[in-house]
Parts: C-alpha cells; sequence; structure tokens
C-alpha cells in the first residue's frame, strides 16, 4: 500500500499544483488550454515516438492478450457510453467523451512503476507491448466516434490524417525501418518531449478542473470512476483467465493496466473538442485518488491466483 501512495500520490499532487496556481489567480485558463495544445500536438506524439520505437515486439502476436484486455475496453466504453447518453442527457461528443474516459487508463504515470514493481522483469514485454498501441487504438477509436455520424468519409480520413498522435504512429513505422539509428541529439530533444508529456497534462487538467469544477453532473463522474476501476479489470480477468488462457504475468498485466485510473488522454481528447472537459476532468481526479485503494486491491486479487 506504501509504494502505491508513494506512486499515486505525486499524480494527484500535479493536478493540485494546477488547481492550486489558477484557484489564486497565478495562472489564467489560456494558460492551461495552451498547455494541452503542446501536450496534444507535441509531447504526447514525441512519447509515442520513443515508445514504439523502442518497443520490442514478439515473433507472433498474442490474441488472447489484446482480445482480453481490449475486449474489456469495449464493454465499459460501450456502458460508459450508454449511461451518459441516457441518464444524463450529454451531446453525442460528450457520450464519447465519457466511453472513452472510463475505457483510457493512465499507464505511463502509474501503471509502469506499479505493474514492473510487482511483476518484476518478465511483466516488461507485455506492459510495454501494450502501452505501444493502447493509446493509438483508443484515440483513434474516439476521433472515428466523435467524428463519424453525418460526416463525409473525407473529412474523417482528413482529420485521421492530420491528428498528430497518429502522424507520431506513422513517422514511429518508418523510424524502425531505417537501416541506421537515429542521431543521438535527436534521440535526446524525442526523450525530453516526451518526458514533459505527463506532468504538463496533470497541471493543465488541475487548470480544468478548477475551471470546470466536478461538473453539474457530479453523480457521472462516479459512475465512470466504478466502470474504470472496478468493471474493466474484472471483465479483463475474466476474458484473460476463462476464455482466452493468457498466460499468468501477461494475465496480472492486462488486469492491473486496466485497474489503473482514468488517462489523461481522455481529458486532452475532450479539451480538443472544447467539450465534455468537465466529465472527463472529475473522473479523473476522482478516479486516481480511489486507485490508492483500488489499485492495492486489485494487486491482492491478481496475485492470489
Amino acid at each position: 500500500m506504501l509504494h502505491v501512495l508513494t506512486v499515486v500520490l505525486p499524480v494527484f499532487g500535479l493536478m493540485g499544483l494546477g488547481y492550486g496556481a489558477r484557484s489564486i489567480g497565478y495562472l489564467g485558463d489560456r494558460t492551461g488550454e495552451g498547455l494541452s495544445d503542446y501536450v496534444f500536438a507535441v509531447a504526447i506524439p514525441a512519447l509515442i515516438f520513443k515508445t514504439l520505437t523502442a518497443a520490442q515486439l514478439p515473433e507472433a502476436q498474442p490474441w488472447g492478450y489484446w482480445f482480453s484486455y481490449f475486449g474489456g475496453v469495449i464493454v465499459v466504453w460501450t456502458i460508459g457510453t450508454w449511461i451518459a447518453r441516457t441518464f444524463f442527457a450529454v451531446s453525442h461528443v460528450e457520450g464519447v467523451v465519457a466511453g472513452f474516459t472510463s475505457g483510457q487508463a493512465n499507464t505511463v504515470l502509474v501503471g509502469i512503476p506499479l505493474i514492473l514493481e510487482a511483476f518484476g522483469p518478465d511483466s516488461a514485454v507485455p506492459l510495454f507491448l501494450l502501452i505501444a498501441i493502447h493509446l493509438p487504438i483508443m484515440m483513434t477509436s474516439a476521433t472515428v466516434l466523435a467524428e463519424g455520424r453525418g460526416v463525409p468519409l473525407r473529412r474523417i480520413v482528413r482529420q485521421l490524417v492530420s491528428n498528430p498522435l497518429l502522424v507520431a504512429i506513422v513517422v514511429s513505422v518508418a523510424a524502425r525501418e531505417l537501416p541506421f539509428p537515429l542521431p543521438a541529439a535527436v534521440k535526446t530533444v524525442v526523450d525530453m518531449l516526451g518526458a514533459s508529456a505527463s506532468p504538463c497534462a496533470l497541471f493543465a487538467m488541475g487548470i480544468a478542473l478548477r475551471r470546470y469544477g466536478w461538473g453539474d453532473q457530479p453523480i457521472l463522474a462516479l459512475v465512470i470512476t466504478a466502470l474504470k476501476l472496478v468493471l474493466h479489470p474484472f471483465a479483463v480477468l475474466v476474458l484473460a483467465r476463462h476464455v482466452f488462457t493468457v498466460p499468468y504475468t501477461w494475465t496480472g498485466v492486462a488486469v492491473m493496466f486496466a485497474a489503473m485510473p482514468c488517462g489523461v488522454n481522455a481529458y486532452l481528447f475532450a479539451e480538443r473538442y472544447r467539450t465534455g472537459v468537465a466529465i472527463s476532468s472529475g473522473a479523473i481526479a476522482l478516479s486516481t485518488a480511489a486507485s490508492v485503494v483500488t489499485s492495492a486491491l486489485w494487486l491482492v486479487v491478481v496475485k492470489g491466483f
């Protein structure tokens, strides 16, 4: 429990600093919006490039692992969107934000140190393999869902090909095929930009939380938190252990990956569309606080197998 606290509390603390800076008027809302734009357009693409170019891919695709994790994502995303649209009368894009927030995990900030500590070096391959495709799949799905209703296919394609995150994926794949390594100076710059993604995103989210508060639907934030911290890891555990028979370590990684709090990328997506920000920021803050307890409980459950 102490280890979980030492990992989660700094994350919550960065959000608190952003919240406090906005509360006392030290920074304004425009600062948060500009910081969010920087993270989405520059820092996160750099992080994707760094991760994908360094990922060690297995010779055979672990299909059971993919189906277990993303099967759980489909379950909570669908339920989160349905509940938001049916019971809280949100707009189409807000419904996408609610579903996205229900399934997007905060792995870079919380998951990596916690999972590596819990399962040791053997967990590195499944962990970083999932990290490499998690964000691209989630962001692409959210973009298609947000843009897809009544929008011409040409506009959807334009939105996707101009998305900095997807551009970063394409560039990363191309870089892996180069016959020579990247120059050390380029790698250093990319690493520095990528390292700024998480703290800047959390700080910007704190500013947004002060601006939007818990929203006018705090119950929805609570529902999303329950979907993310309880239903998502439970669904992944059932699929991995009883449907696809995923190996122990890979199952542990998938379950704990799913048990992480709502990720900041859901907030960045909402900020990008300037809608549903209160939904995502409230759920992220609440789930981050609650994960101090739930992460420890899921570790006990997984270690019991």
